[in-house]
Formats: structure tokens, C-alpha cells, sequence
């Protein structure tokens, strides 16, 4: 495979290598004033590359991924919550990955996906040739194996499960994207790399050696370990950037880093936002907040070879959906309509009107189906409309970032013509994304591979977070939800409906052992035992609410699943699970697995 050319033909196109990590805010950096964090390697990028001052993002994790890879709002591109199903990367779009595979590069992405489990979504099934990753948004949800946790872990690769001992995730993503760049450059072959960690998300697990310093300097527990799962990251960027020197590519590669939302750790703030202990650059609020606070992110962008760098800053506002664009121009892409702007004039110092006259809209849902006027922000310049709501005292404010960066004083009754020209934006920005609130993007049964369905993709739960860490499966928490799937090929299914994942090997109505003790490893509560006596499965259709099929069967202690066999038709359908104690309690089965029946299988029919 040869080097694809430049759009203008001279030369070949740069290597992209795209760092994102998770929950590292703009002020959880030495170069952005943190007093206690030292991050020497960050720091060099910092005076190296072209800083994207006001570059924003969204407020929590899926969401930003999902603007990332399409160069479209979140929401328009299906995702705008991190669990409830409304994480599924919608198929109508395609991914940054797919627009360098297209245009001849080798495409890898190793660590956080989440933007969808089952098959069509996975990275290896949206562009990308290499994927090794975790399940779920963070190691130890739902859809990840079954007791994972951060130095002991088993992840997918292409689809297929492989095991990594002793050896710190985050160490375990920088070393497989190093061998990728290495393969890809010995071979003479462009690359992208998408190197997206889940540190320093909780659990705070680190080695005590990076926490120690800042224990030492008397940090709260969970901080100290927070700012130490940086220090690893710095750590290891400073081996990402050797690599690129000793394969003699840095010149000719694109090298971005970034995080997906506001601090998580890196500042306590009180109920108005404003930051009680810690240090978030001066801003209010910190991750899931629509102030900037919240979103506001620090974005490192250097292209020696194309002239980004120079230790200069880019101050006009920029969105993680810019990079798309960004990188189609600078790599010859051929991409679809989005939302984001082109920054190669901007990152080569120029000046572009554009980014100066533009508006951007950021809100937090985190919930199965959006509330309109719920926790957003229209910025516009240094002008802040923001309306707080679950995030917040609950009221809208206009503020001033120039002059007021800790948006406390609120000017909208001096400048009420901001106020509503900014709230215009925003009703038509919210207007532009009605059919994509109303898709929702199922599982698909019967094309070939089983499928794995957990509690974190269940809609309509009956409280917004729903299940979603492993943990809430051992504490068997009573809740339910149904599953969407979209049914290819009609036919006669097999769901087996569990408890516990396959992996685990516990019977249905088992406990399981607490994990305690793990050097550097968050515990694990009990799992604890239940009276399971009935297990039910009941499909509808999606459109009508009609009941397609349904059945129930006993559970004794004995069996770990309940199986049944159910004739589905082509079409979207719900499908809603039932597990009932012997007093009456209810929730649904925490992992079902659903595959085209053969004619030997055995089952309860529906």
C-alpha cells in the first residue's frame, strides 16, 4: 500500500495520532497552573504545539466521543447520554476511521469506545482495521468482562477476547499503539491512531508510586490518585513522543491530545458550581456541568512538518467537532456534511472569520429521551447563555467569560437582546436535531454472531442512571428496562436470560465472594444471593406496543440461565425480561444472549 498524496499532491499526507483520555479537565495539567500536578511531558507538548484555548467539548464521555468521530453534535449523531442505550454511534453516520480507511491509511484505535457493544457498532465494525478495547464506558460496567479491573484485565481484540496480567491498562494502550505506529511505519503505510484511554476515570486505581507524591503534599485520597492516573499518562505521552522521534516521524505526523469533558476529580465545587478545594483554572463547574467548567477542554495540536506549532495559541472558540474537518483538510479525506469547521488556517496562524462570528450549543441529557431547555449552554464569543437544571441552581444566567471567567455575575438583565438572540440559537439548534431524537438505534439479531445485551443499554429504566456497573449487578439493584433490536432475518431465536455473565460461572440465584484486598485495586462489594423463583420474557412491536410473544418458566437454585425460544418476525421489536424473587420483588435479567435457534436447542417456548 503506498502513502496516500496530499490534497494538493505534494508529498505524502501525515500520520495522525489522536490522543483522548477520560475525565481529565483543562485544569488538570502543570502547563494550565495546576499548583500541586506535574505533568512534564504534557507540558513540553504544551510549549511545542498550537494550543486550542477555548476548545469545548460535551459534559460527559459518549457524547464527546461520538461529536469526535462524525464531526457532527452528539445528538445528531444518535448519542447523547453514556448509558440507557443512547450511546449506540448512529449507523447513518460514518467515522473519522472509515474516512481514513477510505483514503488508504491503516486505521487502529486501542482503549474506550463506548459509543455501542453489539455488532455493526463495535470500532473493528466503523473503520477500524486494529481495535483492542474494553467493554462499556469504563473497565468494570456492565458490558465489560466480567472483574476486570485496571492491572488485571481481559479485552477484545478484532472481536476476539485476550488476556493482560499485571500490566496497568493504561500502560497496556500506549505500548499496543506504539507496535501499531512501529508495524504501519516499517511497512511504509500512513496511519490514524486512535489512542483513547479510560484513565483517569474512576475507580482511581493507580500503582502507589504515582499517587505518592501527591499524598504527600496532602491531597484528599481520591485526588491524590487521580492526579497520579495522570502522571502515568504523562509518563506515557512522553514515550509516544520518544517513539515518534526514534522511527524519524515526528515531522511528518499530526499528533492531537485531548480530553472528553470537564475535570472529575481535579476540583470539589459547591451547589452553584464555584470551586469549593482543588484548582479548575478559575472556572465554574467541572464534568456534566453545562458551565464551562463542565466542557471546556485543552486540546494540544502539533503538525511540525505542517507548520502547527510554535508554542502558539488559538483563543477563538473550537469544538472536538472541528477536528474532523481539520483533519480531512490536512489529509486528503473525503467526508459528508458536518457540523465542525476546518482550524488548518487557524492552527497555521491565520485568521478566519468563521470561527469568530460562529455559535456553539452544549447540553447534558444523560437520559433515555431529552428534555428540551435541560442543562445547556450557547456560547457566542466570550458571551455565556447557560441554563442550569440538574447540574446547577436551576436558573438561566448570561455571564461574560472576558471579565467574569467564573461566570458569577449574571448579566442578563443589562443585556437582555443577548439573551434572546443567543436563546434563537439555541430553539433552532434544538428544532435541527428532532429526528435524531426520535431514532434510536437497536441491537440487530440475525445477522450471524450472538449477541450480548446487558442492563446498561435498557431503555425506558425507572430512574435515569439506570445499571451499569458490575457492582449493581452484586448488589442485585431492582430495576429494569427493555431492550430495542431490530430483527434481520425472521425466525426462531434463542434468548438466554442470566444473572450474572457466562464468564462468571455462578448459578442464577448464587453469591458471589467480595473482591478485597487487590494491591491498588478499588474493592468489590459481596454479590449477594436472591430468591429468584420466576424468570419471563415478553416481546412487542416497537411500532404498534402489540405483544409478539411471550413465556414464563421456574427457576430453581440449580441452573445459572433460563432459555427460550421465541419466533420473531422481521422488524423493530422491545423485548422486556423479568426476574422475580419470592416475595414479589421484580428487575430484569442483567445479561441475555440472543442468537438465530438451532433445531437441538432446548428452551421454554414463547
Amino acid at each position: 500500500m503506498t502513502r496516500p498524496a496530499t490534497p494538493s499532491g505534494q508529498g505524502s499526507c501525515p500520520n495522525v495520532v489522536l490522543v483522548v483520555t477520560d475525565d481529565q479537565g483543562y485544569g488538570d495539567f502543570g502547563c494550565t497552573g495546576n499548583p500541586w500536578l506535574k505533568t512534564p511531558s504534557l507540558d513540553a507538548l504544551h510549549d511545542e504545539a498550537v494550543r486550542l484555548r477555548r476548545f469545548h467539548v460535551d459534559p460527559m464521555c459518549a457524547p464527546s466521543r461520538a461529536a469526535l468521530m462524525t464531526g457532527c453534535y452528539s445528538a445528531r449523531a444518535g448519542v447523547w447520554s453514556t448509558l440507557t442505550g443512547r450511546y449506540f454511534l448512529g449507523l447513518d453516520k460514518a467515522t473519522m476511521a472509515t474516512a481514513f480507511l477510505d483514503a488508504g491509511y491503516r486505521t487502529g484505535m486501542f482503549g474506550k469506545w463506548h459509543l455501542g457493544d453489539g455488532n455493526r457498532y463495535r470500532p473493528h465494525d466503523r473503520g477500524f482495521e486494529e481495535a483492542l478495547y474494553h467493554g462499556g464506558g469504563v473497565i468494570g460496567e456492565m458490558p465489560d468482562h466480567w472483574d476486570n479491573d485496571y492491572f488485571n484485565a481481559t479485552f477484545n481484540r478484532n472481536g476476539v477476547l485476550e488476556s493482560f496480567r499485571d500490566t496497568y491498562c493504561t500502560d497496556v494502550w500506549f505500548r499496543e499503539a506504539g507496535d501499531f505506529v512501529e508495524r504501519c511505519t516499517q511497512q511504509g503505510e500512513s496511519f490514524f491512531c486512535y489512542l483513547a484511554t479510560n484513565a483517569p476515570h474512576c475507580p482511581y486505581d493507580v500503582d502507589e508510586r504515582y499517587a505518592r507524591p501527591y499524598l504527600e503534599q496532602g491531597l484528599p485520597e481520591e485526588r491524590a490518585r487521580f492526579f497520579g492516573m495522570i502522571a502515568n499518562l504523562d509518563e506515557n505521552v512522553g514515550r509516544l513522543c520518544e517513539t515518534l522521534d526514534r522511527f524519524g516521524i515526528a515531522e511528518d505526523t499530526v499528533l492531537i491530545y485531548m480530553g472528553d469533558n470537564g475535570t472529575a476529580c481535579g476540583a470539589r465545587v459547591d451547589a452553584a458550581g464555584h470551586v469549593v478545594d482543588g484548582y479548575n483554572a478559575g472556572m465554574r463547574g467541572k464534568k456534566c456541568w453545562a458551565t464551562d467548567g463542565g466542557h471546556r477542554n485543552l486540546c494540544l495540536v502539533r503538525w511540525r512538518g505542517g507548520g502547527w506549532r510554535g508554542g502558539r495559541d488559538v483563543g477563538e472558540l473550537t469544538a472536538h467537532f472541528d477536528l474532523l474537518p481539520t483533519l480531512a483538510g490536512a489529509c486528503g479525506l473525503a467526508i459528508g456534511d458536518v457540523d465542525g469547521l476546518d482550524l488548518g488556517p487557524a492552527l497555521r496562524g491565520g485568521h478566519d472569520p468563521a470561527l469568530v462570528s460562529r455559535s456553539i450549543v452544549v447540553h447534558n441529557q444523560q437520559r433515555d429521551n431529552p428534555e428540551k431547555y435541560k442543562d445547556f449552554e450557547v456560547l457566542a464569543g466570550d458571551w455565556r447563555l447557560v441554563q442550569t437544571t440538574e447540574w446547577g441552581p436551576g436558573r438561566r444566567e448570561l455571564t461574560s467569560v472576558a471579565h467574569d471567567p467564573g461566570q458569577r455575575t449574571d448579566l442578563s438583565r443589562e443585556h437582555p437582546d443577548v439573551v434572546d438572540r443567543l436563546m434563537r440559537v439555541y430553539e433552532a439548534w434544538w428544532r435541527g436535531l428532532d429526528a435524531e431524537f426520535a431514532q434510536v438505534w437497536p441491537f440487530y439479531l440475525g445477522a450471524g454472531a450472538e449477541v450480548t445485551m446487558t442492563a446498561h443499554a435498557w431503555h425506558g429504566t425507572t430512574r435515569p442512571t439506570g445499571i451499569y456497573d458490575q457492582n449493581h449487578c452484586r448488589l442485585g439493584v431492582a430495576q429494569n428496562g427493555h431492550w430495542l433490536v431490530r430483527v434481520l432475518v425472521a425466525g426462531r431465536y434463542r434468548f438466554e436470560l442470566r444473572r450474572w455473565p457466562r464468564e462468571a460461572g455462578a448459578g442464577i440465584t448464587s453469591g458471589l465472594p467480595a473482591r478485597a484486598g487487590a494491591p491498588h485495586v478499588t474493592d468489590r462489594p459481596e454479590g449477594v444471593a436472591l430468591t429468584i423463583r420466576r424468570a419471563s420474557l415478553a416481546v412487542f412491536d416497537d411500532g404498534s406496543g402489540a405483544l409478539r410473544s411471550e413465556a414464563s418458566a421456574p427457576v430453581d437454585d440449580a441452573i445459572e440461565c433460563v432459555t427460550f425460544l421465541v419466533d420473531l418476525p422481521t422488524g423493530l421489536h422491545r423485548v422486556l425480561t423479568r426476574l422475580v424473587d419470592e416475595d414479589g420483588t421484580e428487575r430484569g435479567a442483567y445479561y441475555a444472549y440472543v442468537s438465530l435457534a438451532n433445531c437441538d436447542d432446548a428452551g421454554f417456548s414463547a
